[in-house]
């Protein structure tokens, strides 16, 4: 219905304006005229009367008794969006509140916990597979990362076999390394002598400069004392005994030491996101001494410190292959990646020293992104874990 233009004082205006009703005859002969039938009119005029003019006030009035039931509808339908609003918004303060009660503050815990997952493999993860790790240069060719593979356990090939045949899964350049596997050679094991041969073409390339030639001597040792328990390195060109190197002269054999009593470092790629966690190349003394080289970088091959000042250990003790690290009270610890780095390097160079477990005491927070500080931690069987296909 369209609404009505005109003002209660117009209405007014308008009655008072109505033209009067008036009567000339004589009051005597009207009521001698009076009849019954007359007295029926009337009485049906004056009401059709009364009912036009109140139809007629409807028709006038309508359209702002129409308004004003449609502002009230519009209110109430106001309040109860209101109501629900205010509902969600509690809804979402409980969510909030009840994610800085689990450890997960901020606004995006999921994408955080995402975020925030272990690199190194732990016993848990291998099921039936085997642990395979390899040590590719970086894209500078300065220093060696140790990438670690869970490879399917087929049958009884031994973890050589699973070597060799894994090598071509590697995706160097695509983790912001060199592309260097497969390598270029044969490779045996001799079980009875406790010893790996390695045999080259003879058009090999790892005799050319200073350089390359290191870092496949290095490899090759790294390769062997971090995958087994072999002590020897058979060196062999074509089945001849013997490689060629440039700076070397020929070499029939290598010694491989155990690793062991490095720290480990972080080290970021150019352009990449990924941080990987690298032994140093010297090694130390004890732990307590790795643990404060950890805290400043390291000049040759860009090697960062992988413990900050939100990680501050005040007393370091070694029981019965258990590490135990008091925190000062006064560490501004917080359950961020910087932090989770930290503490799996602090694992990492754990177990160079021979420590199985670590138990963190005053620590200020309970849970590090997937480990509960509360309890003991086991250190890891390998770093920088990469799924393959």
């Amino acid at each position: 219905m369209k609404k009505s233009e005109w003002s209660d004082k117009q209405l007014e205006e308008l009655l008072r304006q109505m033209p009067k009703i008036e009567d000339h005859r004589n009051p005597r002969d009207i009521y001698q005229n009076l009849s019954i039938k007359k007295r029926k009119r009337t009485a049906w005029l004056i009401p059709s009367f009364a009912a036009a003019a109140a139809l007629l006030l409807f028709f006038i009035l309508a359209p702002r008794l129409l308004e004003g039931t449609q502002s009230f509808n519009s209110a109430k339908q106001e309040d109860v969006r209101s109501e629900e609003k205010i509902s969600l918004a509690d809804d979402k303060s409980s969510i909030l509140n009840k994610n800085e009660e689990d450890g997960l503050s901020g606004a995006e815990p999921k994408m955080r916990m995402t975020e925030m997952n272990k690199t190194a493999i732990y016993d848990d993860e291998v099921e039936n597979g085997k642990v395979i790790t390899y040590w590719v240069p970086d894209s500078q060719a300065q220093i060696i990362v140790p990438i670690s593979l869970i490879v399917p356990q087929v049958g009884n090939k031994n973890w050589l076999t699973l070597f060799t045949e894994s090598m071509g899964l590697l995706k160097e350049e695509e983790w912001g390394l060199t592309d260097y596997y497969p390598l270029d050679a044969s490779f045996e094991l001799d079980e009875t002598n406790n010893t790996v041969i390695v045999d080259v073409p003879s058009d090999h390339k790892y005799g050319q400069g200073s350089t390359g030639e290191k870092i496949f001597l290095d490899i090759l040792q790294k390769t062997i004392a971090s995958n087994s328990q072999v002590n020897k390195i058979i060196l062999k060109t074509n089945g001849q005994p013997g490689i060629e190197f440039g700076n070397y002269g020929v070499m029939d054999e290598l010694e491989v030491n155990p690793e062991g009593k490095h720290g480990y470092f972080l080290y970021t790629p150019d352009g990449m996101d990924t941080t990987y966690h690298v032994p140093s190349t010297d090694t130390f003394q004890d732990i307590n001494a790795a643990f404060e080289a950890m805290k400043t970088n390291q000049a040759e091959g860009g090697l960062v410190a992988s413990i900050g000042p939100f990680f501050q250990i005040k007393e370091v003790s070694i029981q019965d292959n258990k590490l135990i690290i008091h925190i000062d009270e006064n560490t501004p610890m917080e359950n961020n990646l910087e932090t989770l780095r930290s503490f799996e390097a602090i694992l990492l160079t754990a177990k160079e020293f021979g420590v199985e477990t670590i138990m963190v005491v005053n620590a200020p927070i309970k849970l590090l992104g997937p480990f509960d500080l509360s309890k003991e931690t086991k250190v890891p069987l390998a770093p920088n874990h990469r799924p393959i296909e």
